[in-house]
């Protein structure tokens, strides 16, 4: 027999659950009747959810055996619960999917033939187009996956989703990545293996609002560009250069005209313009350097990535 791990990680999904639940369950009793060999198992991570996550879990998990859970002490994020679900997971195979039904689940055959005929490593989807997100959204997407590509070794598929099914060897090798401050979408393309990415147009939200505001993907995309490039600390040292060179340019030009055309230069407005101009390079490049060293110190601290509060195993089976 061979295992399959569904990892699930929520954040407020009462409304989809129940809807998530009878598609998953509905998708793997028909691959379970094209497979014989394969058996299934459902890793939930609720990510200190507010609303009625939990206890829509331990209703499941009492109900039906196959059903797994984990639930953090408070809300650590997306990345932690991924990463959680993966260390959870038993199976032969392990597949990471949302519970908003944003990940079709009707895919998972096609990735079980992918994967299982060994041709492939991983398979995953691929949005073709942003249909429903905002023109601003869309916009700041495919330009991060621009810069991301260009400043980065570490190639990341522009829409390529965390929506993943992957052999035991690839997710032990993304476990053996303990970093504290995790980009999924890099470690994944990091690690290697080979890969088959599935086109598919987006899919709504069966249910419910998306955790993920404007500001929230913009502090995400700085996580992968710090995680995975050293070129802003590379941009802030080309800045410094380019900085001295403008100053003594201007510096050049004053003296020269001073002593040919004998143009006094209005000291005051200059002054200004220097110190704002240096200044504010200082304290970008600052930031820069801020950013990584903030970085290197949570790495430093070693705090766990994630902390439970109750799994599966703490409730009572009916």
């Amino acid at each position: 027999m061979k295992l399959l791990s569904i990892v699930v990680p929520c954040y407020n999904e009462q409304e989809v659950l129940p809807m998530f639940y009878d598609k998953i369950t509905e998708v793997m009793q028909g691959m379970k009747k094209e497979s014989p060999e394969l058996d299934y198992e459902v890793v939930f991570i609720n990510d200190g959810s507010k609303d009625k996550t939990l206890e829509g879990l331990r209703k499941y998990a009492r109900l039906d055996e196959r059903i797994r859970y984990i639930s953090f002490t408070r809300n650590f994020g997306k990345e932690a619960g991924m990463f959680a679900g993966l260390e959870a997971a038993k199976g032969d195979y392990v597949v990471v999917m949302d519970a908003d039904l944003q990940h079709p689940p009707e895919f998972l055959p096609q990735m079980y033939s992918y994967v299982s005929s060994g041709e492939y490593d991983c398979a995953t989807t691929r949005r073709v187009n942003r249909d429903g997100e905002s023109k601003i959204r869309s916009a700041f997407a495919r330009t991060f996956y621009k810069l991301m590509n260009k400043i980065s070794q570490t190639e990341i598929v522009d829409g390529a989703q965390d929506y993943r099914f992957m052999t035991r060897q690839m997710v032990d090798s993304i476990l053996s990545m303990r970093e504290y401050n995790r980009f999924s979408k890099g470690i994944f393309s990091w690690v290697g293996y080979r890969v088959k990415y599935i086109e598919y147009k987006n899919v709504e939200r069966a249910a419910g609002t998306t955790a993920w505001s404007f500001w929230s993907l913009f502090k995400y995309s700085l996580e992968g560009i710090i995680a995975f490039s050293t070129a802003p600390l590379a941009i802030a040292s080309l800045l410094g250069i380019i900085s001295c060179a403008i100053a003594f340019i201007m510096a050049v030009v004053i003296i020269v005209q001073k002593l040919t055309i004998g143009i006094d230069t209005s000291g005051y407005p200059t002054i200004v313009c220097l110190i704002l101009l240096f200044g504010g390079l200082q304290l970008f490049t600052t930031g820069i350097l801020g950013q990584y060293l903030a970085k290197t110190y949570m790495e430093c601290k070693k705090r766990p990535v994630y902390l439970v509060q109750e799994t599966e195993k703490d409730i009572d089976r009916q």
